[in-house]
Order: C-alpha cells, then sequence, then structure tokens
C-alpha cells in the first residue's frame, strides 16, 4: 500500500509520512532498535527481534506492494524518527474484516504531534483498504498512548494482566483496544 502526506508538527517542522520502501530498510532497522531500547512499552526487544536489512527490505517490499497492509515512516529534518504500520489479523474470511496496527516514536521526538499524525494515517489507510474494525494492544501504564487512542476512538475491550513479561521487572498489563471503522 503506497501514503504519502506531509503534516506541520508541534515545534514548526515538517514531518513526512510515507510508506516505507526497500530503500528504507537501513533506517527503519535504525530506529527500531532505537524505540525498542528506549521503552519496555513495545511487544518486541531491542536484544533479538530485530530483521537484517535484508530481510527488512524484502518485508517493505511485500508491505508496499501490498493492497491492504503498509509499514509507515515519519520522516522529520531528513531521517526516519518513528513508524507505524497495519496488518491484517488473519487471511480467513472470517476475520478479514479486521487489522492490527502499532506505533513506534523516538523518545526525543515525542510529544510533537508524530503519534496522532501516524495513527491518523494508519486509521485512514485502514478505512482505505476496506477494514471494518482496527484493533491494537497498549501496555496500561502508557498513560500517553491510551489516551491518544481514546481520542482517536478506540475503545477498551479487555485486559491482559501479564500481557508482557520483561525480563527483569516482571509482567505488563495490556490493555486491548478497538476501533470500529463502518
Amino acid at each position: 500500500m503506497r501514503f504519502e502526506k506531509t503534516v506541520a508538527l508541534k515545534d514548526g517542522r515538517s514531518c513526512v509520512l510515507k510508506n516505507a520502501t526497500a530503500a528504507d530498510a537501513g533506517e527503519v532497522c535504525r530506529i527500531f532498535r532505537l524505540t525498542h531500547e528506549e521503552t519496555d512499552f513495545l511487544p518486541s526487544q531491542s536484544d533479538g527481534d530485530i530483521m537484517e536489512i535484508g530481510m527488512e527490505r524484502i518485508y517493505l517490499s511485500s508491505k508496499e506492494e501490498s493492497e491492504r497492509e503498509i509499514e509507515m515512516c515519519a520522516i522529520v529534518d531528513g531521517r526516519v524518527v518513528g513508524t507505524a504500520g497495519i496488518d491484517a489479523v488473519g487471511r480467513k474470511e472470517k476475520v478479514s474484516h479486521r487489522a492490527e496496527f502499532g506505533i513506534s516514536v523516538e523518545k526525543d521526538f515525542c510529544g510533537l504531534g508524530i503519534g496522532r499524525a501516524l495513527a491518523e494515517a494508519c486509521i485512514e489507510c485502514a478505512k482505505n483498504a476496506g477494514y471494518e474494525q482496527l484493533e491494537l494492544d497498549v501496555v496500561s501504564d502508557n498513560v500517553a498512548a491510551v489516551s491518544l487512542y481514546k481520542s482517536l476512538g478506540f475503545i477498551e475491550y479487555g485486559r491482559n494482566p501479564k500481557g508482557f513479561r520483561l525480563h527483569k521487572a516482571g509482567w505488563q498489563e495490556i490493555v486491548l483496544m478497538l476501533l470500529p471503522l463502518k
């Protein structure tokens, strides 16, 4: 899926939101590693869940050619500072109306409106792809993200008290949220 839009940030700079391509693989891997080192709120860990650049190129090419899925990047001052994406929940007809959604933004760029812009872009892409429901999981302690998602119309439909397990800190509760699109 292809997408491109420029948005103004709260500090006056511009941010380009666009579908990530194979050419962005190195930057996408870099920002994945960085954002996953900066927080425990993301589902994967920087020490073992990172694709090699070659595999990332293949993955991003498949997303670019997909009609229903996307991996998106946020670019400020010429570098990737965040990513987001929508993925089909499954290929079976019974779940073909559902998509999953996730975002990560570099800590130094939080609070500028990038997360909201990425979320709104993913919502737009999900609607254009024909999904009827967009779903996400968010750590309950991530108050800013929960608030953002609620402001966009997402509703909580459950909690998983042992959703994530951190190496040192133990269990994190996950809030399950969805946004009806039709």
